[in-house]
């Protein structure tokens, strides 16, 4: 009885947690939908072309950063899943899926500090 009513508890906090992630990716859309139409009004005044590509890849990361959120919370979702899963099949069904998840979200994460990398410009020479 009581493992059962903790197997139910922890599959509901599962599907809880992928609700946020689900929540985090919907807010991570209207922001990225919101930003992109103010920089496409934008695009029809002159302005300078290297501002513009500036708050392109500024909203890139933004919606990235939501996105590197999100698969947190899957993952999370998928650890908990993997804690109640009672056979082997769904224990590897898991595993692949979180694997692909951390892959995911590991070259995301790349790519944003790429891009802040590229932002910041070459690093100052160290003086000694």
């Amino acid at each position: 009885m009581t493992a059962d009513l903790i197997k139910d508890l922890t599959l509901q906090l599962s599907t809880l947690t992928e609700g946020v992630a689900a929540l985090v990716i919907a807010i991570a859309v209207i922001e990225g939908v919101f930003r992109t139409l103010l920089l496409l009004l934008q695009s029809f005044s002159p302005a300078d072309p290297a501002a513009g590509h500036e708050a392109k890849e500024d909203v890139r990361l933004r919606l990235g950063r939501w996105l590197a959120l999100a698969l947190e919370f899957l993952l999370a979702a998928d650890i908990l899943r993997t804690a109640v899963a009672p056979t082997w099949s769904e224990i590897g069904q898991l595993a692949a899926i979180a694997t692909i998840r951390t892959a995911l979200n590991f070259f995301l994460q790349l790519e944003i500090d790429r891009a802040e990398e590229r932002r910041a410009g070459p690093p100052e020479p160290h003086v000694g």
